[in-house]
């Protein structure tokens, strides 16, 4: 096996994109699928703002006085699957800048569930009452950090997936539910990943000869925490190359949210990232951070990704996007949702077409607990190099996942798929 393109993302450390020359399946990890209960009870549908019928993406969704949560799709579906033997259960919907809802499971029907949530106008507090200082808040929500989020060891099971595109068409989808043993967030230790269900499907007509790969998986997300990793953008020493300032405040579970946008500042010519913080005005609590990396310069940024590349081409970011969402429970946040959007295009020398290559990460916490001594053993411990698209196999199963909680798939993403199984069937 040849290797011949890597790409190395520089946020997080550990993010790799790789490319090899010839088709090759390479060795197949078959994925640990012991079987728990399957009785459960399935809900499908949809949040849509109650003004405009917009789909409102990533909400929030939760089973009241349990840790069992999922979040919606970027088309505002969801799916979210609870034990049978939950008779008076009730779901707390939210999302940031509207109010909360509250649903009686005895209200939902199993599918084409549709949720409304209704918007909040915020006016934003004089900045005499929060501080004159955008820059000041952040730094206080990071000394903050061991009374905000958990200084435990937890144990969470979360949903994971990631997706493929050559230009308009999607090429590889992989998803799989992992074990993750948090550390503390006062603790430099890093968390520990377990396998336990995983499946992959890969249209090798739609990739050429040309395999796109990723390398990281689940841990791609983990490193997006920024409370565990502020090392990420926020050091000591780089802290001072951004400007921050206030924007509109909102809400989010009757709390007010402040809102600071950071950007680099003009004279550091390094790319690095620009966005908006979502801090919880009661706790100073990052509540979500959603930012970009710059990639004005395409030669600086290329830099930032690629380890090696093949002679007759030049490679580039065309976009590179983060979003990472943290849960709020018994007065303590921890890690729920993380999301990365890549986008790297090639121009082939003496070529008239260039290829484009899309990748979504993503990862949803669905339960989480005080973690026992069931750390996994080093043995069934993921790697932070591993390939999830050759770690899994399978993808016919249409009840694989059991009573585990996903994120309800895009439907150009399902429709992706059927059209893969069905040319896989036409090759038989």
């Amino acid at each position: 096996m040849e290797l011949s393109d890597a790409f190395k993302l520089k946020f997080p450390t550990y993010f790799f994109v790789v490319l090899f020359t010839f088709i090759c399946s390479g060795t197949q990890l078959q994925a640990s699928v012991a079987d728990k209960p399957d009785s459960y009870i399935e809900y499908k549908g949809f949040v849509t703002d109650k003004v405009t019928g917009k789909p409102l993406p990533f909400t929030n969704i939760l089973l009241i006085e349990t840790n069992m949560s999922t979040v919606s799709n970027s088309e505002g579906e969801f799916s979210i699957k609870i034990s049978d033997t939950v008779t008076n259960g009730k779901l707390s919907v939210r999302f940031m800048g509207y109010k909360n809802r509250t649903i009686l499971l005895s209200d939902l029907k199993n599918e084409k569930n549709k949720i409304e949530l209704e918007p909040i106008a915020v006016e934003l507090p004089e900045v005499s009452v929060i501080s004159k200082d955008a820059e000041s808040l952040v730094q206080a929500m990071m000394e903050k950090k061991a009374q905000n989020y958990s200084v435990e060891e937890m144990q969470m099971t979360a949903f994971y997936r990631e997706t493929i595109k050559k230009n308009r068409s999607y090429a590889s989808l992989s998803e799989a539910v992992v074990d993750i043993y948090k550390q503390s967030y006062t603790s430099y230790k890093p968390d520990v990943v377990k396998m336990y269900k995983a499946r992959k499907r890969t249209d090798y007509s739609k990739v050429d000869t040309l395999i796109f790969k990723l390398m990281g998986g689940p841990f791609n997300t983990l490193y997006l925490d920024l409370m565990k990793h502020p090392d990420m953008i926020f050091t000591d020493d780089m802290i001072k190359n951004y400007e921050f300032r206030f924007d509109r405040s909102t809400r989010m579970d009757n709390r007010l949210i402040y809102v600071v946008d950071f950007i680099q500042n003009k004279d550091y010519i390094e790319p690095l990232y620009y966005g908006k913080l979502y801090i919880d005005a009661q706790t100073l609590a990052l509540k979500s951070a959603v930012f970009k990396l710059n990639i004005e310069d395409k030669e600086a940024s290329s830099r930032m990704f690629i380890i090696k590349k093949p002679l007759n081409a030049k490679v580039y970011p065309v976009e590179v996007n983060y979003r990472i969402d943290y849960i709020e429970k018994d007065g303590k946040w921890y890690y729920g949702y993380g999301r990365i959007e890549l986008g790297l295009r090639i121009n082939w020398k003496r070529k008239l077409f260039n290829t484009t290559y899309f990748s979504t990460i993503e990862m949803a916490v669905t339960d989480w607990e005080k973690a026992d001594d069931g750390k996994p053993q080093r043995k069934d411990r993921l790697r932070p190099s591993v390939i999830v698209s050759d770690a899994a196999s399978g993808f016919s199963d249409p009840d694989f996942w059991g009573e585990f909680n996903v994120i309800e798939p895009e439907k150009s993403i399902e429709t992706a798929i059927k059209k893969i199984q069905k040319q896989l069937e036409k090759k038989k």
